[in-house]
């Protein structure tokens, strides 16, 4: 497969682990908005803060999302460089599925 070259197998692996989660995909919903307070992701989706921390550390870890500080608050976005990395990835997949392999040998 063409992308199989080109393709952060790590990285990818980060991005779909964490897009695999119903409330890490939430967090994402609300994000598309623009920039959230910590404490509004907690209301939003009746999570406990902790809960909620280990989830936007799992996002912000593979890159999807970003944090800044401003006192003790902290407010996320969205990466959406990241995403259209994503995209780009999901993009090569889709390609490469119009023009199967001709000749592949088994064994």
């Amino acid at each position: 497969m063409a992308v199989a070259h080109a393709l952060d197998t790590k990285k990818a692996s980060r991005w779909f682990h964490a897009l695999s989660d119903e409330t890490r995909l939430g967090i994402i919903e609300r994000l598309l908005d623009g920039e959230r307070c910590v404490c509004e992701l907690t209301d939003d989706l009746d999570a406990a803060q902790s809960r909620l921390s280990f989830h936007l550390k799992t996002l912000k870890d593979a890159g999807l999302v970003a944090d800044r500080r401003e006192g003790r608050w902290a407010y996320y976005t969205l990466n959406r460089e990241t995403f259209g990395e994503v995209e780009a990835i999901l993009d090569a997949f889709r390609d490469s599925m119009k023009s199967p392999r001709k000749n592949a040998k088994c064994c």
